[in-house]
């Protein structure tokens, strides 16, 4: 397991006794294939994930998926991955978010949520990725007893892309990523869980590549 870089520790405050939905903690995932098949491949894709834990909402642009995080990191793996088998270039957006201020509800006391000890371990996938990701804290207003500073958080958060083997360059506006799909999938959601430990709300951008002919 990737040792977690330590940050601030504080009391805990209200927002820790919600659960993930009331907490807002979601992603927003698209999926792109370049295919002629392209709806059939997706469709399929779909069908073999597993939902379980989860609320799913298909809009024309993108699907919702909310839940706890452990169960949002592996519904994300395994359906990119279901996609990715077909062979063809597949590129996936996801959007990562917690704290859910402009959510469609929220009622939050303010500070930050539920602290998370462990980042959710998913089984290699043997499919290999490459990603940009970016990473957004905000609010700096933090936790109780914690000294608010976004840019510390970011910087843990590529820490630990480094240790996993994950992190290839810093980019203009984003973070270069390589390896099996599941470590950059769980790489982008440890930025977001590791800053969610002292910072209310928290997004992460993260766009995926695999099979693309570019890489040959």
């Amino acid at each position: 397991m990737t040792t977690i870089p330590t940050l601030p520790d504080a009391a805990a405050t209200p927002a820790a006794t919600f659960t993930p939905p009331q907490f807002g903690v979601g992603a927003r995932v698209t999926l792109a294939v370049m295919s002629e098949r392209y709806a059939d491949i997706i469709l399929a894709a779909i069908r073999s994930t597993d939902p379980t834990g989860l609320t799913l909402e298909t809009g024309v642009v993108s699907t919702f998926v909310g839940g706890a995080e452990p169960d949002i990191v592996r519904y994300l793996t395994d359906l990119i991955a279901a996609a990715g088998r077909s062979g063809h270039h597949v590129s996936a957006t996801v959007h990562f978010s917690r704290g859910c201020p402009g959510e469609v509800i929220c009622e939050l006391p303010g500070g930050a949520g539920p602290l998370h000890s462990e980042i959710p371990e998913v089984p290699a996938t043997g499919i290999r990725a490459a990603g940009e990701w970016a990473l957004y804290p905000l609010d700096d207003g933090g936790r109780p007893g914690t000294t608010p500073d976004h840019m510390r958080d970011i910087y843990a958060a590529i820490d630990y892309a480094t240790a996993n083997g994950s992190f290839v360059a810093s980019e203009h506006f984003v973070t270069r990523l390589e390896g099996d799909l599941a470590t950059v999938i769980q790489t982008a959601a440890a930025g977001w869980i590791l800053v969610g430990r002292s910072v209310q709300h928290v997004t992460s951008h993260l766009t995926l590549s695999i099979n693309s002919p570019s890489a040959l």
